[in-house]
């Protein structure tokens, strides 16, 4: 269905930002990524599971835990971050989104870097990386584009969390190819992740707290964006940046100490427990949470006192998927127009990417019990998505309908 067939059926003309003439789906940035981010986290999980079952062989050539690693930080989360970005940066510059059928082409590049990767033996893995390095990169330079357009410089620094993603792409995919391991890629795309939920994350959560605890008739507001929020942004991306690059030490312990404690400071600045009667908004400080707790994780990882696999998956499915699930669903609510509050379907949603972010380390933690562990936590990450699709896939492939 096009917007040209129902263009007409919305008493004051086309929605700001719709494509008149593409496909629903393609009338703006979420629509097409979030649902193919979903689809492919539950593909991309059931494949992982079946290959380390012994039932199938996924992407030989590459090396299937090479593979896993790529699809989950570069494949789905990166489909996730584009969705959130083509949707947020047109209401931070004020300008159109982008829309039809550059939308459409935008997506096929990423659509094509997910199908060069399930077998790369097709083309060589050398070409499946030039394909699937192509992506972000052309995010990038529309972000720059709209951000410099916009002269909205303080965004800038989201860019950066691009620009740093973009060269871990390309740096994954050399390590891989040229024989070696690529841990520094993945902790460098891991890195920047949380560097945008932390830099976002502090914009986000204490606004939508404070939208809804005024909404209640209340006064209690999460505190305003100061020095505090700067530091804790800073002590967070120097902890990152020594993890980065040396994995493990003293420094990179102390430093990320640091971060642990100024990180858990501000979240509870945001105020967190007024809110657990609206699970839409508890979330996000719920998956807020993973952020020092995934400093703790690397500082105990860096002294030798927990499995720096561990410590990395409470990051990755901590951190970064339980917070693109929290964004993802208030999202895709209020740009289809539904009512701002968590069905219980959506809870359930959460309640599984909660399971599963304290499920995956745990099977690190306790080995002789890791098979039952990647089950459970890989069952809990299927729920969380599947369920988001069954509620939120008709509302991204249908027309935006009116509040009520």
């Amino acid at each position: 269905m096009t917007f040209d067939s129902i263009r007409h059926a919305r008493k004051g003309g086309v929605p700001r930002g719709l494509s008149q003439t593409a496909p629903v789906l393609f009338s703006y940035g979420f629509r097409p990524f979030f649902l193919a981010a979903a689809i492919w986290a539950v593909v991309a999980m059931l494949l992982w599971l079946l290959s380390l079952g012994g039932a199938i062989a996924v992407a030989t050539d590459y090396g299937p835990a090479y593979w896993h690693a790529h699809e989950m930080l570069f494949g789905y989360s990166s489909a996730v971050l584009a969705g959130f970005l083509l949707t947020a940066v047109p209401n931070w510059t004020g300008r159109l989104p982008v829309s039809g059928w550059p939308l459409f082409f935008l997506f096929c590049i990423w659509v094509a870097g997910r199908l060069v990767f399930l077998v790369p033996g097709v083309i060589g893995a050398e070409a499946a990386a030039v394909v699937d390095s192509l992506f972000l990169p052309v995010l990038l330079a529309i972000c720059v584009r709209e951000v410099v357009a916009g002269r909205k410089w303080k965004d800038l620094k989201v860019i950066g969390g691009l620009v740093a993603l973009s060269l871990g792409n390309i740096l994954f995919h050399l390590q891989v190819v040229l024989g070696g391991d690529p841990d520094l890629a993945i902790r460098l795309a891991v890195s920047a992740y949380v560097a945008l939920v932390t830099i976002i994350g502090g914009r986000i959560i204490p606004s939508f707290t404070r939208n809804w605890i005024n909404k209640m008739g209340r006064t209690d507001f999460p505190a305003s964006y100061g020095r505090m929020d700067t530091i804790a942004i800073t002590a967070g991306i120097s902890a990152l940046a020594a993890w980065g690059l040396l994995s493990e030490g003293p420094v990179v312990a102390t430093l990320a100490t640091a971060a642990f404690l100024l990180h858990l400071m501000r979240l509870t600045r945001w105020r967190g427990w007024t809110t657990l009667s609206e699970h839409l908004i508890t979330i996000l400080h719920i998956a807020y949470l993973f952020v020092p707790l995934g400093f703790l994780g690397i500082a105990f990882a860096a002294l030798g006192l927990l499995s720096p696999m561990a410590a990395l998956h409470v990051l990755t499915v901590g951190t970064i998927a339980s917070m693109m699930l929290a964004v993802m669903t208030r999202a895709t609510r209020g740009h289809t127009g539904r009512v701002l509050t968590a069905s219980r379907t959506t809870t359930a949603v959460y309640a599984a990417i909660v399971l599963a972010a304290l499920l995956r380390p745990a099977a690190d933690i306790l080995p002789d019990h890791a098979q039952t562990l990647y089950a459970a936590s890989g069952l809990a990450w299927l729920t969380a998505f599947g369920l988001y699709l069954l509620e939120y896939g008709p509302m991204l492939a249908m027309v935006r309908r009116k509040m009520v």
